[in-house]
């Protein structure tokens, strides 16, 4: 999502063209500052409100999106390579949609590819796509799979994303250094015992 519309006319109190936010976004961020304990208008916080809500926009901004588009361009022209494609150690951040704290890990994702392929930055698109959003980490990685098995059409789709959540290590419990792992096998990596094993071991576990 562009943020900035460049037909926009200079604004000399707004230099830099940002987005406005709106009143009651703004009244909504300096009422939690209130509930919090904390006096929106002292001078660290008077510009507070504007901050956040232009911050969300950008942390949602998955939401403007069908992550899909990112696998229209197809490639036939392979050299008769089927074997595997996976990208790894791809990092991401999201948001959980519980308490709207950070998500941040990294995803590991392949498919066996069916006559067709995608350029590798595409996957790191479609994962970024799904993340920019509201999510949980289990619907997330069963988006990202899905949406490649339904658009690429390959053999096999595996999907295993890694990450910490804030909900979990900055409150509540408070288990620092802690992690979760979710993942999800589609067609030949979760019929096949033998591949499912080896795109494991490739991914590092």
């Amino acid at each position: 999502m562009n943020l900035i519309n460049e037909h926009d006319e200079f604004d000399p109190d707004n230099p830099m063209n940002k987005p406005d936010v709106p009143e009651d976004v703004q009244e909504a961020v300096r009422t939690l500052i209130r509930w919090a304990g904390d006096d929106p208008t002292r001078e660290g916080l008077v510009d507070t409100p504007k901050r956040v809500g232009r911050a969300w926009l950008e942390f949602c901004q998955g939401n403007q999106e069908d992550p899909s588009v990112h696998l229209t361009r197809q490639f036939e022209e392979v050299g008769g390579y089927e074997e595997l494609v996976m990208l790894k150690d791809i990092t991401f951040n999201s948001h959980c949609e519980h308490h709207m704290v950070p998500i941040t890990g990294v995803a590991h994702i392949a498919y066996l590819p069916n006559k067709k392929i995608v350029g590798v930055s595409k996957l790191a698109r479609v994962l970024h796509g799904y993340a920019l959003r509201l999510q949980v980490q289990e619907r997330l990685t069963a988006e990202v799979a899905d949406c490649i098995w339904e658009h690429l059409e390959p053999r096999g789709v595996a999907v295993v994303i890694e990450a910490a959540h804030g909900c979990m290590t900055g409150r509540g419990v408070k288990v620092p250094d802690v992690k979760m792992v979710t993942s999800r096998m589609m067609g030949c990596f979760l019929e096949d015992h033998r591949s499912r094993k080896e795109v494991m071991s490739l991914m590092g576990y």
